[in-house]
């Protein structure tokens, strides 16, 4: 008996060694993954210190178990996990940070040629924002806003009054009827510093596909030839089209996971080459009947807008094209070790200059009358996914729309049916309410349900006249 005991007992250790063993295997490369990357974009492109960044970033387990080194003179950050499953991110001027076992890996992408280095440039001080950089003084908008309660609302959004559900707001702007009207920062962030937007990222991809669309170089319809999905004359995915990858209707089979090993981790923290990875996905629905969020969707789309721009021009098309339009000089995307631009999440840009981008979209598209986006862009992407549940998702854009008839059901109840948003990871979020004539950033670094969106919205939304 004594002897079965232990057999039992032997086996069972054996089976949760053997357990943690695989799971380490699995999980190890994406903590140290995602601290190198986000510890060298952070020190690189927002000039936060390492201390700054490690206690803010990275203090929640299983992050804690990793181990980062900052090598100032090669720009890189090395990440492992009790000296196993290595990972460095690499800085390079105008490209922020790449992920990859080693530099020799990375595809040789130059920098945005044409505009090298634009980050650096900065608009002028004496011209009135979003042309310029200066703000007309809060007094000025009184007959607007009730200044009191607007500065209220904002203030709470900085508040922590409950230590276990930190709100962690970084920065608020907002911007009416096309001014900045208002921001605030909190200790150790300013209007100069570049911020992650995550998955904000997915938006400004909306936008590439909308120029290539406006330059006649895509059609939403269009099945993408992919070398993946057409090597076969009858793989199903040849039936996945441009719009369904925008709506997440794709069908692709997908796990958007981050807490532990994931498709969706698996590609950002493993992957040199997140497009094609993505695209591997075998077809789980058929397109456009199933709606699921993809972050591998994107980055297929990412690969796309690459084969369509061409490698000649591929470096220097976001930002010539969009970017530097718009005035987002602060911006900078990244690009995977492929030489692909991450499409999903990693984009980082002043919260001014997300402001900026959300303007372009609460004006149609328009920038100081140029049209950036195709006449209707706007449109199509806010119109409802048929199959998004409660129709809250339009094209690489969140929505309010809700069940029809049933406002109650909306997201973010107590605002416009009409607002739709840009959002991202830990509470990156830029809104546009057209019918209140309001943009709103705010970025943080909030857990879910640390931040009430709504609530925020809605005290802005009633402090005006």
């Amino acid at each position: 008996m004594i002897k079965i005991v232990r057999n039992i007992f032997f086996t069972f250790f054996a089976m949760v060694l053997a357990y943690g063993i695989y799971y380490a295997w699995r999980a190890f490369p994406i903590i140290s993954g995602y601290g190198a990357k986000n510890i060298c974009s952070c020190i690189y492109l927002s000039e936060r210190p390492l201390a700054d960044i490690v206690a803010r970033e990275l203090s929640t387990f299983p992050l804690t178990l990793g181990h980062f080194e900052h090598d100032t003179s090669a720009a890189t950050v090395t990440g492992s996990v009790f000296g196993m499953a290595e990972r460095s991110a690499f800085y390079r001027k105008g490209l922020g940070c790449t992920l990859s076992k080693n530099r020799s890996e990375i595809s040789p992408m130059p920098p945005p040629v044409e505009t090298a280095f634009a980050h650096d440039k900065r608009l002028p001080k004496d011209s009135l924002w979003p042309q310029g950089e200066r703000v007309l003084a809060i007094d000025h908008w009184a007959g607007i806003f009730d200044i009191n309660q607007l500065n209220a609302t904002i203030a709470s959004a900085f508040e922590e009054k409950k230590p276990e559900k930190p709100q962690n707001t970084r920065a608020v702007v907002i911007v009416h009827d096309g001014q900045l009207v208002t921001e605030a920062y909190a200790e150790g962030f300013d209007r100069n510093m570049p911020l992650l937007g995550w998955s904000m990222s997915k938006s400004i991809t909306n936008a590439l596909i909308g120029i290539l669309v406006k330059d006649g170089k895509l059609r939403i319809e269009d099945t993408p030839s992919l070398a993946l999905w057409t090597k076969e004359k009858n793989d199903p995915r040849n039936k996945i089209t441009i719009n369904h990858l925008l709506r997440m209707s794709s069908g692709l089979a997908w796990e958007e996971e981050y807490s532990g090993p994931s498709s969706a981790t698996n590609m950002l923290f493993k992957n040199p080459n997140m497009g094609k990875s993505a695209a591997r996905a075998s077809l789980e629905h058929p397109p456009g009947e199933h709606w699921y969020y993809s972050s591998g969707t994107s980055n297929i789309l990412s690969l796309i807008i690459r084969q369509t721009v061409g490698d000649k021009d591929y470096a220097s098309f976001p930002r010539k094209r969009l970017l530097e339009k718009i005035g987002m000089y602060s911006a900078t995307l990244e690009p995977d070790a492929s030489g692909t631009y991450v499409g999903s999440s990693y984009t980082f840009a002043t919260a001014r200059d997300w402001a900026r981008f959300g303007l372009l979209y609460y004006n149609d598209g328009l920038w100081n009358g140029e049209r950036i986006l195709p006449e209707g862009w706007v449109a199509y992407s806010t119109t409802p996914t048929p199959d998004a549940p409660i129709g809250e998702y339009g094209a690489h854009f969140w929505l309010n729309a809700g069940p029809k008839g049933k406002p109650e059901l909306r997201p973010l109840p107590q605002v416009p049916e009409d607002m739709f948003s840009a959002n991202g990871f830990s509470g990156q979020r830029i809104y546009i309410i057209p019918s209140k004539k309001l943009v709103v950033v705010r970025l943080g670094n909030s857990k879910k349900g640390n931040f009430d969106y709504n609530s925020f919205l809605s005290g802005i939304i009633s402090s005006l006249h």
